[in-house]
């Protein structure tokens, strides 16, 4: 087993070529950040350089089950079971060339899997990449994190629970939480940062009753997979982590495509924004000025409609905006822009991200809505939650203990409160950051005190109510008014939020809080807490990955059909 001191002597292969870039801010603490004045950038020719709004957008394509049923026979309680392969594909990304990723069925974005409310799901997961990884020259090990998701701690995508190429795991998943957009991604402990950024990566929409009567459904409901990524000059992914701060692409992609051009109706589309990148934030906008309306956030629909000029928001960071086209004519276009924050590194096109382009209505509209709606009602309590409260039901008096994470970068790691996942595993994996009781209620503050870098947190298996910041007048922002898992805490910010322990039908374990700047993340800023009793459903020996001994076509993929390129 590579310890993870041999892990931080693994070679990168990243992108050679230095250029001037345009550091916003770019801050420090207590280690040398003069490596960051110059970065890399994509190596290209001219010929092979994508340019802004020339690419055809595209959807990923939606994956079937390859069964369903009932459990016990009662139609109640109604199941799916899908089949993945983790394996490298070719994706023509820049102009004449071939990018190797390593993907999910090997594309990227992986497969779309939407699933209603109570739908037990079952994702079996193979991996079928080489030995060895084309990015860290380590061994191609994954881990699947569904993100957002009330799972068993087996199935959580805890980091050491790693699947070898040539094994298999089955991920279940219970499904019983509210409508939301989950993502399920690769959380290998110390290659987390390049295992997504080479592929691993897919959307996970999660539906129920509320939501699909109130908001966009069909073709009017879009993924939009924001990444950012540099290319060395044959097309190759480029990578470069800056000294584990992150890595800052100059080519924004959405979906997989450069800067695509989008065909739109006349109509309300609802947008679901995931930033996949691995480091970089985004502050986006129309480019004429026009707003956005935000009708949900990472864990489901928020209760107001909030209009909004733009909005910030990090490495996996979730919100569903409605833009409406109505008042638009066929042949106008209008742009997503990125208006940046602070400690990115902004190159000549990254303040774009794609182009909206209006054309002829094609008739009567199946799945749109006919108005902007100013409340939404998501029908409060989950069912299947088992004493679960809406998290923006929770109010402070609930809180039984409070707690302060503080994220800071010492010694040359990015750490929680002093602490790192070396910590974890050299505990024994006994080392909690806290313990609540199942169902309690708690009040955590993160605290960034690293000085000039921002940090989204993420914390597994629940949902949290922003109650506070040290800034906007001590209010969470308006983006941020419905229920969230990652809390962005920006440079010298403090976030504090509401949490319930709840788990559903199952009885707890151990789960992780990390940075989802994953180049931090792996280095190290990452620690665990309990719900319950610590040793139960133990996340790397319960139900372990074990050799896959089936066929590599026994589980073909079936796609929906697609929709037409570019719309």
């Amino acid at each position: 087993m590579t310890t993870r001191r041999e892990a931080l002597k693994i070679g990168l292969i990243g992108a050679a070529a230095l250029g001037t870039v345009s550091a916003k801010g770019l801050g420090s603490d207590d280690d040398d950040v003069s490596s960051l004045s110059g970065m890399t950038r994509s190596q290209l020719a001219s010929r092979n350089m994508p340019v802004p709004y020339a690419g055809v957008f595209r959807r990923p394509p939606e994956l079937l089950p390859y069964e369903t049923g009932f459990d016990d026979g009662d139609p109640q309680r109604p199941y799916a079971r899908y089949a993945l392969t983790q394996k490298t594909g070719r994706a023509q990304i820049v102009p004449g060339l071939y990018t190797t990723v390593a993907g999910y069925n090997g594309i990227f974005p992986g497969p779309t899997i939407r699933v209603d409310q109570g739908t037990r799901t079952e994702l079996r997961v193979r991996n079928a990449l080489p030995a060895r990884s084309f990015l860290h020259g380590g061994s191609f090990n994954t881990v699947t994190h569904l993100h957002g998701s009330a799972s068993l701690p087996q199935y959580d995508g805890y980091a050491n629970d790693a699947t070898k190429p040539g094994q298999v795991k089955t991920y279940h998943y219970p499904n019983w939480q509210n409508a939301r957009t989950l993502w399920y991604h690769d959380h290998n402990h110390m290659v987390t940062a390049q295992g997504v950024y080479a592929g691993l990566a897919a959307a996970y929409p999660l539906s129920d009753p509320y939501e699909k009567a109130q908001l966009p459904q069909g073709k009017y409901d879009v993924t939009l997979l924001i990444s950012d990524a540099m290319f060395r000059a044959d097309g190759s992914l480029g990578y470069n982590d800056n000294g584990h701060s992150g890595l800052w692409g100059d080519v924004v992609l959405v979906n997989g495509v450069p800067w695509p051009t989008m065909k739109v109706h006349p109509r309300i589309y609802r947008f679901r924004v995931l930033i996949g990148s691995i480091a970089r934030s985004y502050r986006l906008a129309l480019s004429n000025g026009n707003p956005v309306y935000m009708v949900a956030t990472d864990a489901g629909m928020m209760p107001k409609v909030q209009a909004l000029s733009s909005w910030r928001q990090g490495t996996a960071e979730r919100y569903e905006v409605l833009i409406d086209f109505r008042n638009y004519k066929p042949g106008q276009t209008v742009d997503l822009r990125n208006l940046s924050n602070k400690n990115n590194l902004d190159y000549s096109h990254t303040n774009k991200v794609m182009r909206f382009q209006v054309v002829d209505d094609p008739g009567p509209a199946v799945g749109t809505i006919p108005s902007v709606p100013s409340v939404l009602d998501d029908g409060g309590v989950p069912a299947g939650g088992h004493g679960a409260l809406h998290p923006m039901d929770l109010t402070p008096s609930m809180a039984v203990a409070k707690r302060v994470l503080r994220v800071k970068r010492s010694g040359g790691e990015w750490t929680i409160n002093g602490k790192t996942w070396e910590t974890v595993e050299k505990s024994g994996f006994t080392s909690l950051f806290g313990n609540p009781e199942r169902n309690t209620v708690e009040q955590w503050t993160i605290v960034n005190d690293s000085g000039g870098w921002f940090h989204p947190v993420h914390i597994h298996l629940v949902d949290g109510k922003i109650i506070g910041r040290n800034t906007n007048n001590g209010k969470p922002f308006a983006w941020e008014t419905g229920p969230k898992d990652v809390f962005y805490a920006g440079e010298n910010e403090s976030v504090t939020v509401l949490m319930q322990f709840a788990t559903g039908a199952h009885s707890g374990g151990k789960y992780m809080i990390h940075c989802h700047n994953l180049s931090h993340e792996d280095h190290d800023m990452m620690i665990q807490f309990a719900v319950g009793n610590p040793r139960n459903n133990d996340p790397v020996a319960s139900d372990p990955p074990v050799a896959d001994t089936t066929p590599l076509g026994m589980f073909p993929p079936v796609y929906r059909p697609a929709w037409p390129a570019g719309y």
